[in-house]
């Protein structure tokens, strides 16, 4: 089994070979493994900071993939969770195992460790003080293989869940209420306003206005109440 960089031509078959190790365990998780997306899977390759290790053996004169690794030194993506300065309050250089792969024909043959011995070979070089992964909390054989190796949890991140009683998305019917009665000070329908006239008015000299005088005090002996105006009958 030998260990080397990935190249632009092995993308197509990795990215094959993750989707048959991560079939099985992303029906049974939460949270989908990485990569989530083929097109995610290509952007890591051209990302700065990050290593992809494939393992290989040869069968048949074919080199045959059965691990994969892929490690950054540092956080990338806006997208991500991890709490950086965890780490610096910690003194901790971490080196941040975004994935390991093992062929899921070839686990227990000693492939697993020799990705771990690789990682930490290159923690060594880089600097670096730590190794971190996460790993799903129902993933007991994992849980199981990293704690035999040394790797303690650091921090809990349980996804918890409540059962909601199912309900209609819109509310009953409800009775209309009563129609109030009107208070003594407010008439119960307001009068119909008049209507305007349909047509224009007929043209005709404008009746002339009182005098400033006159509009100001009433005339001298003038009965100052309005007089009952008649109803004009209708001429044949």
């Amino acid at each position: 089994m030998q260990v080397r960089r990935i190249h632009r031509r092995d993308l197509n078959r990795t990215w094959e070979f993750l989707k048959r190790v991560f079939r099985s365990v992303n029906r049974q998780t939460v949270e989908y493994q990485r990569p989530r997306t083929k097109t995610r899977f290509l952007e890591s390759y051209e990302e700065e900071g990050i290593e992809q290790l494939l393992f290989e053996i040869k069968e048949d004169g074919a080199a045959v993939i059965v691990g994969y690794a892929e490690c950054a030194y540092e956080v990338l993506g806006s997208d991500n969770w991890i709490n950086e300065r965890y780490f610096e309050n910690r003194d901790m250089r971490p080196l941040f195992v975004e994935e390991i792969a093992i062929h899921p024909d070839y686990q227990g043959r000693g492939i697993g460790s020799f990705v771990i011995e690789q990682l930490e070979h290159l923690a060594r070089v880089h600097g670096c003080t730590h190794l971190v992964l996460e790993v799903a909390q129902n993933n007991r054989n994992a849980l199981q293989f990293y704690r035999a190796r040394s790797f303690s949890q650091l921090d809990a991140a349980i996804f918890l869940a409540k059962k909601v009683i199912s309900e209609p998305e819109l509310l009953p019917p409800r009775l209309l209420g009563s129609r109030p009665s009107p208070t003594p000070d407010e008439p119960a329908s307001a009068p119909p306003e008049p209507s305007a006239p349909a047509g224009p008015e007929p043209a005709g000299p404008e009746p002339a206005g009182p005098s400033t005088e006159a509009a100001a005090k009433p005339a001298r002996g003038r009965r100052t109440t309005p007089r009952r105006r008649t109803k004009p009958t209708a001429k044949g």
